[in-house]
C-alpha cells in the first residue's frame, strides 16, 4: 500500500505516525515568529574587558605591596648587619651612617648633629621592624 505524503507544510512525524509541529525547537509555520539567535558577542567582550581591568588592579596592587616588602626587608638587612653596641629601644628613632672603610653603623647622634656619612633615618616599630623615616 502507497504511504500517504504529507505536504511540506504539514509537520507530521512519521516514525511515531503523529502530528509534533509544537514538540519542535524552531518554527514550523509560516505565521510563526521568527528566531533569531542572541548576540552574545558584545556581552562576552565587555565581560572580558571588566575581568582583565579587574585582573591587572590586582596585579598592580600586588606588585606595590609585594615592591614595599622587598623594600622594607632590605632596609632591615642593611640594619641587622650594621655594626651597633646598644640595645635598639621600641618606638625610638635611630640614624644609620657609613664609616670611609664602607663598614655601616648605627647611632642615635642626629645627622644634624654630626658629620658623618648619613645612609637615613630609621624607627624601631613594635614588631621590632625598622621603618625608613
Amino acid at each position: 500500500m502507497k504511504e500517504d505524503k504529507k505536504p511540506d507544510n504539514v509537520v507530521f512525524n512519521t516514525e511515531t505516525q503523529k502530528y509534533d509541529a509544537s514538540l519542535k525547537p524552531y518554527a514550523t509555520s509560516v505565521g510563526a515568529p521568527v528566531i533569531t539567535t542572541t548576540d552574545t558577542i558584545a556581552w562576552k567582550n565587555r565581560s572580558i574587558n571588566k575581568i582583565n581591568h579587574k585582573v591587572e588592579a590586582k596585579y598592580l596592587e600586588l606588585k606595590a605591596e609585594y615592591n614595599k616588602m622587598i623594600q622594607e626587608y632590605e632596609y632591615n638587612k642593611l640594619i641587622f648587619d650594621a655594626k651597633f653596641t646598644f640595645e635598639p629601644i621600641i618606638g625610638q628613632v635611630y640614624h644609620l651612617y657609613k664609616r670611609q672603610n664602607g663598614e655601616l653603623f648605627l647611632s642615635i647622634i642626629a645627622p644634624e648633629e654630626c658629620s658623618f656619612n648619613g645612609m637615613g633615618s630609621f624607627y624601631l616599630n613594635v614588631d621590632q621592624i625598622w621603618d625608613k623615616i
